[in-house]
This record gives C-alpha cells, structure tokens and sequence, in this order.
C-alpha cells in the first residue's frame, strides 16, 4: 500500500503538467486563447493509450527486465521519459516556440501514459483480490496528492519565482516514483503467464489447421493474447451490449473534460483572478472537495450500487458544468467560485468512482492491463477531441455559452447510464468471473 501510494503521486504529477496547469502557463504568458485550446489535444495521448498497450503488457526490456522485472522496468523507462519532458519544456518559451513546447508536452503526456498502462498492471497483479480496493484508494489518494502538487503547487512556485522554475522542481519530484521503484518488490504471479497459455493453444492450433510455419505460428499466438484477445474476448462476453458500453465509457467524460480546458483561462483571464487565488480555490480547497467527493461516492456505490450512482453522476457534472454559466454573469467573488468549484468537484468525485468501480467490474482477469486500457482510454478520448475546439467556441462566442454546451454534452451520458440500469441483470449475468482465466482458455482452444 505505500508502494501504491507513491506510485499513485508519480502517475498523477505529470497529467496536469500537460493539461490545465500547462493552460494557465500558456494564457499566463500571452498564447492567444485559440491555441492553448488546441495545446489540450496533448491529453489524447491518454485516451489512446491502449494501442500501445499489449507491447507494455507482453515486451520485456533488455537489461532493465533483468534487474527490475517486467512491470517496474516500464515504470521506470516511462519515469525518465517523464523527468525529461518536464525539463525541457521548463526551459521553452512557449510564445517564441511553441511547436517545440508541443513536442516537449507530448514526450511527457506520452511517457506518462505509457506509465499509467504499467502501473494498473502492477496494482493489480501484486496482490490478491481481497487487497485490491484498498490498493485503489491509497493509489487515487496518492494521484489526488500529486494533482494538489502539480495544480496549486506548479501555480505558488510559478508566482513567487517563475514557470521555469515550477517545472524543474516537477521534473525533479518525478524522482519520488522513481524511488519507489528501485525498492517496491515486483510482483511474483500475475496474469502474463496466462496471457502465455492462450498464445501457445492458438499457436498450436494455427500450425495444426493451417499448417503455417512455427515462426508464423508463433506470432499469429503472440498476436492474439496481446493483441486481438483481450477485445475479442469483450465482444465475445457482452455480445450485442457491447457497442452500448464502449459508447457508454466514451461519452460519460465530454462534459466534464471539455469544460476542464477552460477552466484556468477562465478564471485568469475571463473572472481577472490572481494565480495564488486559482490555486487556493480551485487546487487546495478543491483537492478537499474531491476527496470528500470520492468517499461520498464509495459509500454511494456500496449502498445504492453501480449503476444507480453512475446515472446520479452523469446528472451531478451536467447540472453544475451549467452553475459556471451563472458564474460568469457576475463580477468575480471568491465566495461564489468556492461554491461553484465545491459543487463541480463532489460531483465529480462521486461521478469517477462510480466509473472507476464499474470499468473495473468488466475487465477479463487474463487481459486486465489491455481492456483497462481500452476502457480508460475511450473514457477520455472524446472529451479530450472536442476540448481542443473550446477555445474556438470561446473566441467565437463567449465563455457563458460554452459552459452551456459543456453541461448539454452532457445529456448522451444521462440516457446511457438509464439505459444500464434497465440492462442491468443481464449485465451482472455476462460480468467476467475475476477468480478464473480458464474460460478464456478454453475460448481460445475453440
């Protein structure tokens, strides 16, 4: 759990680093309103990040493999790509250069995600089942940390120094993870040796019935258990409702993500707040918002179950993505942000659980790492698309009428949540059995 917890903060720093901390530098500086909408494109790294996924769930790396195992060594190869990042892009001026802050962000929201892949396999294969919530919320509570740190406190270090120095000091913190790695243990059983299992019954098959070299053969089973299986298996479970989930995970975010672009501009630029005022709100008070939110939803889920609190909380973001539309009627007042910002940020707390809780429900125990992918992947991707248009709506409209689009993107997600709730029997009877990987085998033998 400590390792978690520290692993947590390493997998959260750099995520608002590229993201809305970045937005806040960017309009801190001058970049006109347009572009920094389109620096948020950076985020989609994150939402494609399954693609990559089966080689950081199947391909050992030289020497460090040896000396680490396979889960840690990713970790730390995505740590340095991470620290790297973060220095080169504290040395860029983002108004003379800013392709190359692009590129430098995108090595960083690249070795990060690559880094979130490596981690939710390592959470869930160092220990048993009965651990696995607990290791969740020592993680969340750690990531939650690092947001605080790279949100409020990137926000002092830059007011009271200079951008430049912020990001050195969150390169530097990226050694925090990096720690933690080098004496974490790696975990000793986990789910690749099934993985192996299915790619060598395919193997054995593909030779038999279509008599293709071993060579071939041998990559046609490697291809499946790390590449094909874990979405054939998916489809294969859920059948006609897997379309609706995948629609489902895609769409419950937009609103959210896409009204998070502008969120800092808005409070910098648009409501004329200074940044220690942002990052007293919205980063430190907000942080205990979220927590509270995060509990709040734990108990929810716990009492009303998944689906109910999942519905509660495509509602919640929706309806208070639309209190900034208010909030932008009237002349700025630290009271009125805090309660707009407590309102956003409970809901969406409780709202991440929920999902959190059911991604986790319909992931195959033989291709956890890839279908999570896949699953948080497209919980992202959408948003991640449409944000980087916001600042187009905001330069063409106003940001009152974007905040109103935001909460209305959020409406697909209300129908679908009620539409699992009426599928939900159905969905408990086709949910992954977590304790055994055979019926996967055995799937791949027919």
């Amino acid at each position: 759990m400590i390792a978690l917890l520290f692993l947590g903060f390493s997998a959260g720093l750099p995520f608002l680093l590229v993201f809305s901390t970045l937005n806040a530098r960017l309009a801190d500086v001058g970049v006109e309103t347009a572009t920094i909408g389109f620096f948020s494109w950076l985020g989609i790294t994150y939402s494609i990040k399954v693609f990559w996924a089966p080689v950081v769930d199947r391909l050992r790396l030289p020497l460090l493999d040896r000396l680490l195992g396979k889960r840690r060594s990713w970790i730390l190869l995505a740590q340095a790509g991470i620290a790297t990042g973060l220095y080169l892009m504290a040395q860029v001026d983002a108004t003379v250069m800013p392709q190359t802050m692009a590129l430098c962000g995108l090595l960083v929201a690249f070795s990060s995600a690559t880094q979130d892949v490596a981690i939710d396999a390592y959470r869930i294969e160092i220990a048993e089942e009965r651990l696995q919530a607990a290791l969740a919320a020592t993680y969340i509570f750690g990531y939650r940390l690092a947001l605080l740190v790279a949100g409020a406190g990137a926000l002092y270090l830059a007011e009271f120094w200079s951008w430049q120095v912020s990001y050195q000091v969150m390169a530097a913190l990226v050694g925090v993870g990096a720690l933690t790695v080098l004496v974490a243990r790696e975990p000793r059983v986990n789910h690749f040796a099934a993985a192996k299992d299915i790619a060598r019954q395919v193997e054995e098959e593909a030779a038999k019935r279509t008599h293709l070299p071993p060579r071939l053969a041998r990559f046609t089973g490697w291809f499946y258990a790390a590449v094909a299986g874990p979405f054939l298996d998916f489809f294969r479970r859920y059948k006609e409702l897997a379309i609706a989930i995948l629609v489902m995970v895609a769409v419950y975010r937009i609103s959210d993500i896409a009204m998070g672009v502008m969120a800092n501009p808005f409070y910098l630029n648009f409501m004329g707040f200074s940044k220690t005022q942002v990052a007293d709100v919205t980063k430190v008070f907000g942080f205990f918002m979220t927590i509270a939110g995060s509990f709040a939803g734990g108990v929810l889920v716990m009492r009303y179950g998944i689906r109910k609190i999942l519905l509660a909380g495509a509602i919640m973001t929706a309806v208070t993505n639309l209190f900034f539309v208010v909030l932008a009627q009237y002349p700025p007042n630290l009271a009125t942000l805090a309660v707009v910002v407590s309102a956003d940020n409970l809901s969406g707390g409780i709202a991440n659980v929920a999902l959190i809780a059911w991604l986790s429900s319909m992931t195959s125990a033989s291709f956890t790492a890839t279908q999570y992918a896949l699953f948080s992947s497209l919980m992202t991707l959408p948003g991640k698309f449409l944000g980087g248009f916001s600042g187009v709506v905001v330069a063409g409209f106003g940001y009152a009428e974007f905040f109103l689009v935001a909460g209305l993107m959020g409406i697909p997600a209300i129908l679908l949540a009620w539409f699992m709730i009426r599928q939900g029997e159905r969905l408990d009877a086709l949910a992954p059995d977590h304790s055994d990987a055979s019926d996967t085998a055995h799937a791949a033998r027919s």
